[in-house]
């Protein structure tokens, strides 16, 4: 299998259906603070509730209080810990408040979990294209803004939720928000997933030698409300219907690998790589894998001019 970024390769070692429960079972995650962004319904839900069982204070980050305070109660009626904060990824000021309040004691764990799919064009508050600045640039300056405290919980981990998707669209860092090109959902939805395995890599790059260590992840297809804009007439205009059936995994099969790569053993001494299926991805071969990454994913000079883009955009640098 080819590796990603010359580190040693993670072969696969569980069940092709494990669930994230499956993954977690004998882990002790007392006294780890971890993050969860969009942790109110889908994948961040089950990702919260499952390391919340095995010990971990588990902060959900998400922009309905109402919806979260159940999750929590849920999580508390089970014996674990839940806190519900607030956060807008497509404002500046909410992510910069949230920060401020979570940031002042250690963070084990952030899981960049939160996203939006093929939604009709639209801006963030902060004037991004809906896609990228929700997927990608609310979770940079999260991320960026949390360093002091994922440093002092060293060794931390950072993971960043992307998709097989990031194959429908480049980085276009000259356009970004769609001012001059036409407007594609999809193309919009896969640069910003592209987005997020560019950041995962350099983030890693910059801060693996402090503790830090980050993964991007394809959690597969999913039987969430991420797809509510996915109506059969839009599944056959982009000629998906013709590729035979997919599988929809639960949400506990979904989550699996980003619970793995939060707490996975295997994955120790390792960063920067795309993993799928609970293993390190191989390099994609074709433009549109329903596995694997593309080689464009892997280039350390778009990650970089991506990170530099990033900081001028949110004005918050590493």
């Amino acid at each position: 299998m080819p590796t990603q970024t010359g580190a040693p390769a993670v072969e696969p070692g569980f069940p092709e259906a494990v669930t994230a429960e499956t993954i977690a079972a004998g882990y002790d995650l007392s006294g780890k603070r971890a993050v969860v962004t969009g942790a109110a319904s889908g994948l961040g839900r089950e990702t919260a509730r499952v390391l919340a069982a095995r010990g971990a204070e588990v902060v959900l980050a998400v922009r309905d209080v109402a919806a979260g305070e159940k999750v929590a109660v849920r999580i508390r009626e089970a014996g674990g810990k839940a806190t519900v904060e607030q956060l807008d990824l497509g404002d500046a000021t909410s992510v910069r408040a949230f920060a401020d309040r979570v940031g002042r004691a250690p963070v084990h764990l952030l899981i960049a979990n939160a996203g939006i799919m093929a939604c009709p064009e639209g801006r963030t508050a902060d004037g991004h294209e809906m896609q990228f600045g929700t997927n990608h640039v609310g979770h940079f300056a999260l991320t960026l803004l949390l360093l002091p405290a994922l440093e002092q919980a060293a060794p931390s981990r950072v993971v960043v939720l992307s998709s097989g998707g990031h194959a429908l669209g480049d980085i276009d860092l000259d356009d970004v928000n769609f001012e001059r090109r036409g407007y594609d959902p999809f193309l919009a939805y896969g640069q910003s997933k592209t987005a997020n395995i560019l950041f995962a890599s350099e983030l890693d790059r910059r801060y693996a030698d402090r503790g830090i260590r980050a993964f991007s992840v394809n959690p597969g297809a999913v039987a969430t409300s991420l797809g509510r804009h996915m109506s059969p007439t839009v599944i056959a205009d982009q000629g998906w219907d013709k590729i035979g059936e997919i599988r929809m995994q639960t949400p506990g099969e979904g989550a699996a690998t980003q619970v793995w790569a939060a707490i996975g053993r295997e994955l120790e001494g390792k960063g920067g790589l795309y993993l799928e299926e609970c293993h390190e991805a191989p390099v994609a071969e074709t433009d549109q894998p329903l596995h694997g990454v593309q080689p464009r994913a892997l280039d350390p000079d778009r990650a970089r001019r991506l990170w530099e883009w990033s900081e001028k955009a949110t004005g918050v640098r590493g």
